[in-house]
């Protein structure tokens, strides 16, 4: 039987979100067997903000029969504006026993039916200030494109319903047919980094000097130990001025910023190259093996060797 996916469209619905479970599951290639169908509050039209109607083919009932639900992003209503939800739809939603995921703002939706209640979870970052007063028993994580919590998963802004959709698809079928399902969708399979790199920051000023020179510099030596008095002496400020310009212009401080960057080009490495795990340690800035397995974890859950396995050009995806 297919994996039955419903997709629950309310009023102010956002138009991308709505398109995109229907686009990236229905691509996905076998062994993915998935089967996408949109509900309604009584099967009755559902508005956007940008002209238009549309009329689902199924009423709420969909959900009791379907294996995942995924609540696209709304622009409006009550569970954004004061964080309560129409009874029928909650009850629904909590009768369910479908994995569920959200898309940006869908996770108001969720929060709203008490399904997010002592969860980590994630939203649109510009919303995140008026999530976490509306639902402070919910452990909000602005930073990240995702989470997974088993079953209940949230993702960030419009785009990030692609990512957390290709990530459904890795879970549910490995590797190599998600993929494949990034390469129809012309998305990338996996986007480092999280939300943070997209929000908005203060512009420098007019003819102020920036931390580019800097970071330039130390990206073309991540092997280098490197201090935040290296960066600092590159770029022409003192410590403190340079940590501070940092968070302006990258949102993180100077130290996270290069583990980051040599973590990047860790992953770089092992999809690459040959090397053994501590030469891509040692290669990269992370000193050993041990540490490389640490940050790699901390970043994507995975080993080095794993990930290798997982996203090496022509290696067979690992069985599940």
């Amino acid at each position: 039987m297919p994996h039955r996916i419903a997709v629950l469209a309310l009023d102010d619905f956002s138009t991308l979100d709505l398109g995109i479970p229907g686009h990236v599951f229905r691509v996905a290639e076998p062994p993915a067997d998935y089967e996408v169908l949109t509900c309604s509050p009584g099967g009755e039209p559902v508005r956007c903000r940008t002209g238009y109607s549309v009329v689902p083919d199924h009423d709420l009932s969909l959900l009791a029969t379907a294996d995942t639900v995924v609540v696209p992003g709304i622009h409006g209503g009550s569970p954004l504006r004061d964080g309560t939800l129409r009874e029928d739809v909650r009850e629904a939603l909590r009768a369910t026993p479908a994995r569920l995921m959200s898309i940006c703002t869908g996770a108001f939706v969720l929060a709203a039916a008490g399904l997010l209640d002592g969860r980590p979870a994630t939203t649109h970052w510009r919303n995140a200030e008026r999530f976490a007063r509306l639902f402070p028993a919910v452990k909000l994580n602005p930073d990240v494109l995702f989470v997974d919590d088993g079953d209940v998963l949230t993702s960030a802004g419009v785009v990030s319903g692609i990512d957390l959709c290709l990530h459904v698809i890795r879970s549910d079928h490995g590797s190599a047919v998600a993929n494949r399902t990034a390469r129809r969708c012309v998305a990338a399979p996996y986007r480092p980094g999280g939300q943070a790199q997209f929000i908005e920051r203060p512009i420098p000023a007019p003819g102020a000097e920036g931390t580019a020179p800097a970071r330039a510099w130390a990206l073309a030596r991540l092997a280098e130990p490197i201090t935040v008095a290296d960066l600092a002496a590159r770029a022409g400020m003192s410590p403190r001025t340079l940590t501070r310009r940092f968070r302006e212009e990258t949102g993180h401080s100077p130290a996270k910023w290069l583990t980051q960057q040599r973590v990047d080009h860790a992953r770089h490495l092992l999809e690459a190259t040959d090397l053994p795990v501590d030469e891509v340690a040692r290669h990269s800035g992370l000193g050993t093996a041990a540490s490389l397995r640490q940050h790699l974890h901390a970043a994507l859950g995975v080993a080095p060797t794993a990930y290798r396995s997982t996203f090496r050009a022509g290696a067979p995806a690992p069985a599940r």
